[in-house]
């Protein structure tokens, strides 16, 4: 199945589903948030890739919820890994990006649940259960619902470079040539600011920055935001101008204007 073959009932199924995993993971996220018994794991020998109880513990709500709703879909989550699936979908799953925002009470942590075909995301959620922020894009959808009210996602207006603010999760992105490449275009910015995790991604798509450049990143980690920020009017690509749903090298810009401003300036040999 592709998103084309999607039927009228298909498209409402899977909006409403991808609220009732956002739900579940939020509540199991929430239930050790800034709690004194939070414990954290680290996934490396060497470095720091923390994990916690509440990482698992949110996928696998997830995971539960579809293997009872979408058994014939594929599942690909940052904690369990893989499942095949035979329907030809596949869903994507981070149910904490940003776990040391988490680990350190800031809320720029997020659940990231995304629906793929094999042309890669076109249905996300960015959800910030916290703030009670949900960013949803796709399937003709580009919509912010929180305690404030719903309000449609529209990415920033064309502008040029040196007005650009720029967002990003590591100082030291990535090896040393993608960090000097992403200084190039953070020199050239109006403003350059870092550890956002996925809550960059939800405000570019909200209109409030324009550009967020990262590196070394997986599937699980990009393809919500993809499809939020394709949905509010944005381009993702790779740092080479190709589809950026494997991971690696990301730019997400507002509008084409920047992204080719800036994919100049990755590209730039020295």
């Amino acid at each position: 199945m592709r998103r084309a073959d999607l039927t009228t009932d298909d498209r409402t199924s899977l909006l409403a589903l991808c609220g009732k995993l956002a739900d579940a993971a939020g509540t199991e996220a929430l239930r050790h948030f800034r709690k004194p018994e939070l414990t954290t794991d680290n996934k490396l020998h060497t470095g720091f890739d923390p994990v916690t109880q509440a990482d698992r513990a949110a996928e696998t709500a997830m995971r539960d919820i579809l293997q009872t709703a979408r058994p014939e879909d594929a599942v690909l989550g940052e904690e369990h890994g893989m499942k095949s699936g035979t329907s030809g979908l596949q869903w994507v799953l981070d149910p904490i990006d940003g776990t040391r925002a988490y680990i350190s009470g800031t809320t720029t942590w997020g659940v990231l649940i995304a629906v793929c075909d094999l042309d890669g995301p076109f249905l996300g959620v960015i959800d910030q259960p916290y703030t009670g922020e949900r960013f949803i894009g796709g399937l003709g959808l580009a919509q912010l619902r929180s305690p404030h009210g719903t309000t449609p996602l529209q990415t920033r207006a064309a502008r040029d470079l040196h007005d650009a603010i720029l967002f990003s999760t590591f100082p030291e992105i990535g090896t040393e040539d993608e960090h000097a490449a992403f200084q190039r275009v953070a020199q050239a910015s109006k403003l350059t600011r870092y550890g956002m995790d996925c809550y960059a991604y939800a405000l570019l798509a909200a209109g409030h920055i324009d550009l967020v450049i990262e590196a070394g990143l997986n599937s699980y980690d990009i393809c919500a935001p993809i499809a939020v920020i394709q949905a509010a009017g944005g381009v993702v690509t790779d740092w080479q101008g190709r589809p950026a749903h494997a991971g690696g090298q990301v730019l997400a810009a507002a509008n084409a204007k920047l992204h080719a401003a800036a994919l100049a300036l990755l590209q730039r040999t020295a």
